[in-house]
Order: C-alpha cells, then sequence, then structure tokens
C-alpha cells in the first residue's frame, strides 16, 4: 500500500534509492510502507521509483561504465574487498532489517549478511584472474580477450535478498559491468543497506545503482531499456519467461535462477537418522521458502517406517516464532499469499489421500494471531496427482512418497518442468554417484543438503534457469569474448 511521503512520521527506517552516487527519493515522492510478517508492526518506509527513475540509474551506470571498465581489476578488487569490510561493519544493523521485513531468525539474517560479505570477497579476487589466450598458427596470431558486457541489471527476491544480491554484484563489478539493482519490492530494506554499504566502500558514482519499485513498471524498464546489456534474476519462473521474451527484442544477456522442485530420495542402505535430520534442516529452513529445499521426498519401501518418524520428530523440535527471538529456528511465511498457498496445498494432498502426520495448521497462541505463521507439516501417503508434488509451495511442508524401488524413486524425481537441485542419502557412494549423473538437476547432493559452495557453479536445468551463478563461472556471465587476429 502505497502513502504520501508527508503522511508518514513514525520512526521507522527510512530507505531512499542509490543513483549516480546520491541517496535519492523518487521523483514521483511515492513511499510505501514495509511490514513485519511476524505481526504486522511497521518497520520502514521505501521510496518508490517508477521508469523514470530506472531510467535514471541506468544512465548513471552507463555514464561510469567507460571509466569502470578500463580501471584495473586490481583497483575493483581493493573497492570490493572495502565493501565487504563495510557490509560487516554494518552486519548487525542488516540482519535486523532482513528479519524484520523477512521474518526469518536473526541467526539466519546474520549468517546471510556474513556470507554475502564472503561473496565480495571472493570475486575481489576472482576478477584478477580473468585471462585471455594468445594463440599461435601458421598464417598469424590470435589474441582472445574477455571484457566486461556492459550495463548490468540485477533483479532479486525477498527470501535471500542480501546474498543473492551480492552473487550478482560482486562478479558484474569484478568483470567491469556497472550496475543497476532492483531489490524486491515487499522486502528492500536489507538488499538497499547492503548495497549503500558496498557503495560506501569507496565505488565511483553510477558503479552500483538502486533503485525501487514494482517489477511491472521499474523491472521492465530496466530489462526493455537499450541501455542494459545484461539481466540477472533470481526470481518464479513465469518472471524469467517474461524477461526472456522482452529480452529477446535486443538479445541481451541472461542469467535466469527460477523455481525448483528439489527430490530428496531415502535409499534402502542410508543411514536414515542423518537422512532424517538433513531433511528436517533442508524443508523447513528459512519456512521452505527457498528455491532448493526439499519439496518431494521418495522412501524406500523398506525404510520409510524408519525414517518417517524420525522426520516428524526433527519437524515437531523445531520452535516457531518471531525471528527475534534468539531460540526461534523457523519464522513466518512471508506473506499471505505464500500462507494460502501452502494451505491450499495441504488441502488438495488431504483430499487426495494423503494423510498429515504433523502441523498441518497455524500454531495456536496470542504471539501468533497477527503473523503469518505456520507449523511444519509432514505428510505421508502422498502422490504424484497433488499439487504439492507438482507445483513449488515454498512453504513448511515435507510430503513424503513410498518408493518400491530407487529406480522408481529416480523416474518420479526427472518427472518435473524444475531441475534446481536434487538430494539422494546411500551409503554406496559409488551407486550414489552412478544415480546423480541420472538426476536431472543443476546441483546433485550425495549423503548431504548443501549444494550452494562459492567455489561451485548454481544454477537449473529445465524451467529452473539458464546460466550460472558462483565460482569462476559466474564471472563469466559478465563478460563478452574478443577475438582479435594478427595477420604476419
Amino acid at each position: 500500500m502505497y502513502f504520501d511521503a508527508m503522511e508518514m512520521e513514525m520512526d521507522m527506517h527510512r530507505s531512499r534509492m542509490l543513483i549516480d552516487g546520491q541517496s535519492v527519493h523518487s521523483l514521483s515522492g511515492q513511499t510505501a510502507i514495509i511490514r513485519n510478517p511476524a505481526n504486522q508492526d511497521p518497520v520502514g518506509v521505501v521510496s518508490v521509483g517508477d521508469s523514470r527513475d530506472a531510467g535514471l540509474a541506468l544512465e548513471a551506470a552507463q555514464r561510469a561504465l567507460p571509466a569502470w571498465k578500463e580501471s584495473s581489476p586490481e583497483m575493483r578488487g581493493r573497492l570490493l574487498h572495502s565493501g565487504a569490510e563495510n557490509v560487516l561493519r554494518r552486519a548487525d544493523e542488516i540482519a535486523r532489517m532482513l528479519t524484520l521485513e523477512v521474518g526469518k531468525p536473526l541467526k539466519d539474517s546474520r549468517r546471510e549478511v556474513e556470507a554475502a560479505a564472503r561473496v565480495l570477497d571472493y570475486y575481489a579476487e576472482e576478477g584478477r584472474r580473468v585471462f585471455g589466450q594468445w594463440i599461435q598458427s601458421e598464417k598469424g596470431r590470435s589474441l582472445v580477450v574477455r571484457e566486461p558486457i556492459g550495463v548490468a541489471v540485477a533483479i532479486t527476491p525477498w527470501n535471500y535478498p542480501v546474498d543473492l544480491t551480492s552473487w550478482k554484484v560482486g562478479p558484474a563489478l569484478a568483470a567491469g559491468c556497472t550496475m543497476v539493482v532492483k531489490p524486491p519490492s515487499k522486502a528492500p530494506l536489507a538488499a538497499t543497506a547492503f548495497s549503500l554499504a558496498v557503495h560506501e566502500g569507496g565505488l565511483p558514482p553510477g558503479v552500483l545503482n538502486v533503485v525501487h519499485g514494482p517489477g511491472s513498471v521499474v523491472g521492465a524498464e530496466l530489462v526493455e531499456n537499450p541501455i542494459s546489456r545484461k539481466i540477472s534474476l533470481t526470481g518464479e519462473t513465469e518472471t524469467g519467461r517474461w524477461i526472456m521474451e522482452h529480452a529477446a527484442t535486443r538479445i541481451k544477456r541472461l542469467s535466469l535462477e527460477l523455481g525448483g522442485s528439489a527430490p530428496f530420495i531415502v535409499c534402502p542402505d542410508a543411514d536414515i537418522e542423518s537422512a532424517a535430520l538433513s531433511c528436517a534442516r533442508r524443508a523447513f529452513a528459512n519456512a521452505g521458502q527457498l528455491c532448493i529445499s526439499v519439496n518431494r521426498i521418495y522412501v524406500a519401501e523398506e525404510v520409510a517406517d524408519r525414517f518417517i518418524p524420525l522426520l516428524v520428530r526433527g519437524a515437531k523440535a523445531l520452535v516457531v516464532g518471531d525471528g527475534q527471538k534468539p531460540d526461534v529456528d523457523m519464522g513466518p511465511l512471508f506473506s499471505q499469499d505464500q500462507l494460502e498457498r501452502t494451505k491450499e496445498h495441504i488441502a488438495d494432498a488431504v483430499l487426495k489421500g494423503a494423510e498429515i502426520l504433523c502441523g498441518g495448521r497455524p500454531p495456536e497462541g496470542e504471539e501468533y494471531e497477527l503473523g503469518y505463521f505456520f507449523l511444519p507439516t509432514v505428510l505421508d501417503h502422498v502422490d504424484h496427482s497433488m499439487r504439492v508434488m507438482q507445483e513449488e509451495t515454498f512453504g513448511p511442508v515435507a510430503p513424503i512418497m513410498r518408493v518400491a524401488s530407487i529406480d522408481e524413486a529416480i523416474s518420479f524425481a526427472n518427472d518435473s518442468r524444475y531441475g534446481l537441485a536434487a538430494y539422494i542419502y546411500t551409503q554406496d557412494l559409488l551407486f550414489g554417484l552412478r544415480a546423480a549423473e541420472r538426476l536431472e538437476a543443476g546441483s546433485v547432493c550425495v549423503n548431504t543438503v548443501s549444494p550452494v559452495d562459492l567455489h561451485t557453479p548454481f544454477g537449473g536445468w529445465k524451467e529452473s534457469g539458464l546460466g550460472r551463478e558462483l565460482s569462476s563461472s559466474g564471472i563469466d556471465e559478465y563478460l563478452e569474448v574478443k577475438h582479435i587476429r594478427l595477420g604476419l
């Protein structure tokens, strides 16, 4: 809901945009209130831009591009390191903003901010390793060099707004691109604070810009404006499809990390206790609002009656509450829409024969009445006719399907339009490797639920996206290849 800025006199954090090195209000003067999903308390007032603000930010990035492109990798690296130090100095403040606007536990918010600083430090050094090639042939010589694409755009989501902003800002700036960031409309506070901290580490004006506003207006301008040459999105598959269509008119480079529906396979020989503990951790982290969350569980029939009680025990042990409280493991869902989607998926599954083993409802008590809270939920006897196995719930639901064989489990796992992450637990590592080769996903984990590693590429297959982030692959996404031929 939007308000006139003059009407807002409450003591809340005020978040402006960053354009050409200046912290500015939107041209329209429009603002929005950001509310805490745990209790609906107002926590911030944010300037809301439109296409004009987006255009100004792109123009600023375009003006800054020549000098930034020509600067040395060493200089860019020093400034990224400085930005990382600045982020860590403000980590408590940024983490608190993050918890207030998205609801996640404060300890998780702090880890996210620290991880974002590490990403900046990584690319500060990776930018020094962008090398070319000198190729000798019979009739001449060839020099192959890699140069920055130009002005890049980052469109980031609300579930991990700080970390995923760093995944784009770090490699783009290290490569010599300038950038415009559009944080999530309903959770822009922490991502903007992070970007400001990076800018204030010493970046020249216009190298890093931030514009707030709805994707249908601000995002559309950033995608369609001819100034932008590269678009990086983490978001829904439908949004990615729209961006592909509209970026195609000017053949822009894209990195799209989109939806997921990660399968979790439990083999007969798995360490059942370890598998159940890991499954609970990945299914209910961030209230299930994670693109690599466990969405579908396939358990070998012969071990299902051992695995399921352990998973239920892990779900029941989680403390649900306001993320500001130190003992909380799982905060609220982000919005009423997420809450309703979770309820709808559970209701559909129950209607078609699934059984609720725990959760399945909001927690009871006065402290939960105003928030979007929902208990960690385990469903048994699910099948592929149910929405919860076909669509990304993005909520704290762990649906279990018993399978006769692991071949059947792999077939079901691959029966999805998504392919971001997959998990399999077995004590036979050779079998696990062979199974991983058969699973259709960008990241496959054997006996772990941690597919994200700063040093390895991350991204999806099928409708989970294209392109890769993190590792040296992440910086390659912001570089063009040029061949210079020398006739001798």
